[in-house]
Formats: C-alpha cells, structure tokens, sequence
C-alpha cells in the first residue's frame, strides 16, 4: 500500500476526548464517503504504528480531516495525537473501506462508531440529498455526542439520540432495542448502516432480523 506524507494544519478538541485533525491533502487522493486509511505519527517510535480512522471531510475538500476518539489511560496511539499541532506530519495509507451509501435507510451509530457517517451524511446533505435518512446515535453521556450541532442542522428530527449513562429531558435513556428502533419509526424494508464495537453491531443486527429485515439491507463496518 502506497503511503503518503501530510502535514497537520489544525488539531480541536470536538468533544472532551474526541480530536478534529484537518491535513493536506496528497494531490490525485481520492476516497468515498464512510471510506477510512491507516494513519501513523511521523515521529520516532510511532511510524509503524499504524491505525484505521475515517476520512470525514467530503471528497472534494482540498485538504483530509479525521474526528478521532482519543484514550488517554491507554497510553497509545491515541494519547499520543492529543499532542499533536500544526506542522507536525502523518503518514497515510491508500483508502478502503466497505461501509459505502447504498441508498435511504437508518444509520445506526455507537460513540465512535459514527465517523463514517459524517462523510456520507455531509455528502448528501451537500447535494440536498438527505432525504427521509435517520441516524440513532448511541453514546453514554450528552457530552460524548460527536457533532451534535451539526447533526441536528443536516437531519432535524432524524437525528435520534439514546444515552445509557445520563438521563435527560432531551434524550432517549438505556440501550437499543428492537421496541425503541420501532419507536424510532424505521423503515424495515430500506438500508440500515452499522458501526459501533462488535458486541453492539451485533447485537443490532440480531435486533433488526428479528424484526425481518433482510440481512441483505443491513451494511456493517467494525470500529
């Protein structure tokens, strides 16, 4: 896989543990919405570490922006982009990615799990194609919720939270089941988009062929 060397231009905190890093981008560098690329650190002991994250600008940005969730106690690769800054370098690989917009369906997202739908939701949203697409967001707290803001500009009423952590007068409080996806008005005969831990995707999955929808419909990537 060929690899690419970008410098950082910005680096934000989004939420309390999730990073915004934007970079250049490699001319002739292409990618599809909820595409990812492995990404290392251009520094002594981090340039074979490399990782998946998810490209959440739109393809046709002129520079790559990645929203990533940092672990601090892990004392990883993670930790060791909270001290990243502009001018520092990334090295990156080519894209790929098997989470690709198939047509109007539900996205269904836990914590960090929701990046690839960025991209795509930013996409169709930019092309005013956003149509009757849902997204359930599953986090702990309020605070945990990737681009809150943003996600209630580009879907309204679609964008569907539930915390497990914190009740709120806002929000849905528990865990997904089939009886809340069905409160959430789904439509069970068009696309449904999985990404979160494995023992939440598939736990989902379970939930949606019990409630028949075809397994054909339902789109996963492991985060």
């Amino acid at each position: 896989m060929e690899q690419h060397l970008v410098k950082v231009k910005s680096v934000e905190k989004t939420t309390h543990d999730v990073l915004k890093i934007v970079t250049e981008k490699p001319k002739q560098y292409n990618f599809e919405p909820g595409q990812a690329t492995e990404v290392a650190i251009n520094k002594e002991g981090w340039k074979k570490e490399l990782r998946p994250f998810t490209f959440t600008c739109l393809p046709s940005d002129g520079y790559l922006e990645f929203t990533i969730k940092t672990y601090s106690s892990h004392k990883g690769m993670t930790n060791e982009l909270l001290s990243l800054k502009p001018n520092d370098e990334l090295i990156i690989g080519d894209s790929w990615g098997t989470i690709g917009y198939k047509g109007e369906g539900t996205f269904i997202a836990g914590g960090a799990g929701v990046t690839p739908f960025i991209s795509i939701l930013r996409s169709l949203y930019s092309k005013n194609e956003i149509g009757n697409n849902k997204l359930i967001f599953a986090n702990k707290a309020k605070t945990d919720i990737i681009n809150e803001v943003e996600f209630k500009k580009i879907l309204g009423v679609n964008f569907i939270n539930i915390l497990s952590d914190e009740k709120t007068k806002e929000y849905a409080h528990g865990l997904i089941t089939e009886d809340f996806l069905k409160q959430c008005g789904i439509d069970l005969k068009k696309h449904f988009y999985v990404c979160g831990p494995p023992p939440m995707m598939d736990a989902i999955e379970q939930q949606l062929l019990n409630l028949s929808v075809d397994k054909q419909l339902i789109v996963k990537e492991e985060f």
